[in-house]
């Protein structure tokens, strides 16, 4: 396996073809919508989806800023050298795919560049080899991330309006029909992670777990009434999933962290087996 290649086209995967879980949902929110204006908003998101897999250009002139999870079971040796091979290889990916280059200094702005991604490296022994996950996040829906550390005996419904809440103030301008992701526990940058990790699912599956599952049912009812449609149309589909990941936190603490995702929710996983 050339790791470099498999990791440039990991790229351009995830920028130009939208994932068969998130296509699938959308293709049922079309066919269910009633109102005419959103079930059109429906029809040109499936149309640009099929249109940047054909002709091989990003689904999103936002090509994100790329969020790389580097999960490494207990069999695998890894170096700082290899993490850093592996955000040298995607940035490459950009820039050979022709996708734009979006990150820059924080406070100094500047030229941007392609070179900056996130890396998360995770050790799990429940895996073996390793697997690499790039999560290219737009910043018009990562702007409308929420953090809120609760009381530790806050209800749950307080959590529920919190959530949804946010989804309602993030509104068209994150380009609805949304993804949403919800962290609840460890500290409040474990939560945010959680959030984004929720994001990375198959969205179309249920929850194993049946308490989140029943909140992630809920979540989706309450989010969807608010009407808000996609690119803003109105109609039956605000969201097109809520995923919940919880982790163990501390007796005094709640923390709940929320990051929303655009229909354009792109991801792509290599798995390395023989590393």
């Amino acid at each position: 396996m050339n790791l470099r290649k498999e990791i440039e086209a990991g790229v351009a995967q995830a920028n130009f073809v939208l994932r068969s879980d998130v296509l699938c949902l959308l293709k049922k929110a079309y066919s269910a919508e009633k109102n005419s204006k959103a079930k059109k908003a429906l029809g040109w998101i499936l149309d640009n989806a099929a249109i940047a897999k054909e002709e091989k250009i990003a689904i999103c002139q936002d090509t994100g800023l790329p969020v790389i999870f580097i999960d490494v079971g207990k069999d695998v040796e890894i170096s700082s050298s290899i993490v850093k091979d592996i955000e040298d290889a995607v940035a490459c990916g950009y820039m050979n795919n022709y996708l734009r280059p979006s990150i820059v200094d924080p406070l100094r702005r500047g030229k941007s560049s392609y070179h900056g991604a996130i890396s998360h490296v995770h050790f799990l022994a429940n895996i073996k080899g390793m697997k690499i996950t790039i999560f290219p996040k737009g910043f018009g829906s990562e702007n409308k991330s929420r953090l809120k550390m609760f009381n530790p005996t806050a209800k749950v419904e307080e959590i529920e309006d919190f959530i949804i809440n946010s989804v309602k103030e993030a509104g068209p301008a994150s380009c609805p029909p949304f993804v949403i992701g919800v962290g609840v526990g460890g500290t409040s940058d474990c939560a945010l992670l959680l959030a984004k990790r929720a994001l990375l699912g198959k969205i179309d599956k249920p929850n194993k777990d049946k308490f989140s599952n029943d909140l992630e049912m809920r979540l989706l009812k309450k989010i969807n009434a608010l009407g808000i449609g996609p690119m803003g149309f109105g109609g039956r589909c605000t969201a097109l999933a809520v995923k919940v990941k919880t982790a163990s936190t501390h007796i005094a603490g709640l923390p709940v962290g929320v990051n929303i995702s655009c229909h354009a929710l792109r991801s792509a996983s290599i798995d390395i087996k023989n590393v």
